[in-house]
């Protein structure tokens, strides 16, 4: 099968590359290539796709930026892992004052099933007979409560999770792992808010402080809503750091 060159974009007609792009996509989203392992070389995907090698690198560049994928210097292609490292980095942009990046620790948490909320249900387009897993945990940094954590996930896609022992400190690394849901991008709506006695209770202050509170929604490669979580961080001495480039 050879590639159709001369591709142009219609309502109704996706261009080559980004079917191609779809293909992997799908591939990786269905566990044909666990993470962390290589991919076939840039050629032989070309040639098993009926594309050329241009495209298909495109397709591959694309995916190494939006970092589904990695590339190691002369070693190829890897599915990129949601190691505990790379998932702070990625999606915990809270900081010290001057950008001095804040790592937390794992401190409580307590896990339920419960039925699902008409919020959650909105958020995480849950039907009403939906179960969900109930995370509630407090965070630390530098040894001193700094994040208190409402998580809320389906129930159907984490098949007794509440029944492990304990959970990592991030949770990306387990959802990909475990149950093959990679999270590759978060919606994020950042808003102050005065500490209320619970909070003042979770993170050990003055009830009226300021606080920052982070709603954000996960995204899995397969464009599926997988988790609500809201974050009630302490602002004394912490910043919500992000680099525009």
């Amino acid at each position: 099968m050879g590639e159709i060159e001369s591709v142009t974009e219609t309502p109704g007609y996706r261009p080559l590359y980004r079917q191609v792009y779809d293909i992997v996509v799908r591939q990786v989203a269905e566990g044909k290539w666990r993470p962390g392992e290589a991919l076939p070389s840039e050629q032989t995907l070309a040639r098993e796709m009926g594309v050329s090698q241009g495209t298909m690198r495109k397709v591959l560049d694309s995916l190494t930026a939006e970092k589904l994928l990695e590339r190691r210097q002369g070693k190829g292609t890897f599915i990129a892992e949601n190691t505990q490292e790379r998932a702070l980095f990625r999606f915990f942009r809270m900081a010290h004052p001057g950008g001095q990046r804040a790592v937390p620790e794992r401190a409580r948490e307590s896990v339920r099933v419960r039925v699902s909320r008409a919020p959650e249900r909105v958020k995480l387009d849950l039907a009403r007979t939906d179960r969900v897993v109930e995370i509630t945990r407090t965070r630390c940094i530098d040894g001193r409560p700094a994040v208190h954590e409402l998580i809320v996930i389906p129930s159907a896609l984490f098949p007794e999770i509440e029944k492990r022992a304990s959970l990592p400190n991030t949770l990306y690394s387990l959802y990909q792992t475990e149950y093959g849901i990679n999270i590759t991008a978060a919606h994020e709506e950042l808003r102050a808010e005065l500490a209320t006695a619970a909070d003042a209770k979770a993170l050990q202050i003055a009830a009226g402080s300021p606080i920052l509170v982070i709603d954000r929604v996960a995204v899995s490669l397969r464009e599926q809503k997988v988790e609500w979580r809201t974050s009630r961080v302490r602002s004394d001495d912490l910043v919500y750091a992000v680099k525009l480039t």
